[in-house]
């Protein structure tokens, strides 16, 4: 067991908390997060009413967070309220201002965690009184930026602890072992955010034919870009482009951005039939560089504790 102020904080018995990725991350995975100790977290995404519904009736008795996307939170307010009255263990806010909604979810006693790529935003989550700050690298899958998880924690453990030391912080970005476990500790984390690796596991809502993709692949063949998201005319924030795994479609569009926009309305028909398919050479497989650390499709629970356990392990032997 690795105790931490994370572990305390949240009541949890090891200091991971799974990542609220859109579409994959739903009740069944969130739930067997949390039965093996760590916070397993729905995957609120884009604010899909009736889906948010289904996922937290599925996830029994177990005690689980839910994560948004937020400036997209910010078109459909209300799903706020309607997730705090399932009495999440906390409210993840990603990509986007978190001011509007800290102080809604903390008047529920919910914890408030805000995702940030830069130190800039990390200051800005800790002025509204973020609980948990996560630095996210580059390494992560899914949307993020360009600041590296190795540089961009210790950074922001170093302003945290000078200036707010009550907040708590976890890394996020390329931990996918508990090798990445045991850095981020070292790194002056108080626990890690996983993304990529629940994603490659038995309970996250994933197409098979993705999974096989992910398994035949390597950290060198991801790429990050927004030709997916003009594909899905979803209108994210031009700081910000998707870690996914190349393919056909990428290969085309991605150096030509303008040819897309130009062709949206076909293209985005396309890609949609192939997400709905498992066509991995048109539609894209979310994931980062973690990819190359995925050698199997397992149950998260049995993920989570090899993962601790390595960690622990590594941790007695090298720094003790």
């Amino acid at each position: 067991m690795i105790n931490t102020r994370l572990t305390e904080r949240l009541g949890i018995e090891h200091p991971i908390i799974q990542a609220p990725m859109a579409s994959a991350a739903g009740g069944q995975l969130a739930a067997a997060v949390s039965s093996a100790g760590g916070l397993g977290m729905i995957g609120g995404g884009y604010g899909d009413e009736d889906w948010l519904s289904e996922q937290f009736d599925a996830v029994d008795s177990q005690r689980v967070g839910c994560g948004f996307i937020t400036w997209s939170l910010a078109e459909k307010p209300h799903l706020l309220n309607l997730v705090l009255e399932r009495n999440p263990s906390a409210m993840f806010l990603s990509f986007g201002d978190p001011a509007p909604f800290v102080a809604i979810a903390k008047a529920a006693n919910v914890p408030v965690i805000c995702q940030i790529q830069t130190l800039k935003d990390a200051i800005h989550a800790i002025e509204v009184v973020a609980d948990i700050i996560v630095a996210q690298g580059t390494e992560a899958g899914g949307h993020g930026e360009k600041r590296a998880t190795f540089t961009l924690v210790p950074e922001v453990s170093d302003y945290i602890a000078a200036n707010s030391p009550d907040v708590l912080l976890c890394a996020a970005g390329g931990i996918g072992d508990g090798r990445g476990l045991a850095a981020a500790l070292m790194l002056g984390a108080d626990g890690v955010v996983i993304g990529s690796r629940f994603w490659a596991t038995r309970e996250a809502m994933v197409h098979p034919n993705m999974h096989r993709a992910a398994l035949e692949a390597t950290g060198d063949q991801t790429i990050r870009s927004s030709v997916m998201d003009i594909a899905r005319d979803l209108n994210w924030p031009s700081r910000y482009t998707a870690h996914v795994l190349q393919n056909e479609f990428t290969d085309r569009w991605a150096d030509d951005i303008e040819g897309l926009i130009e062709q949206a309305a076909s293209e985005s028909t396309r890609w949609t039939s192939a997400w709905a398919a498992g066509d991995t050479n048109v539609a894209n497989t979310f994931i980062g560089e973690v990819v190359g650390l995925v050698n199997s499709i397992e149950p998260a629970g049995a993920l989570l504790h090899d993962i601790v356990s390595r960690a622990h392990k590594l941790l007695q032997t090298n720094f003790t």
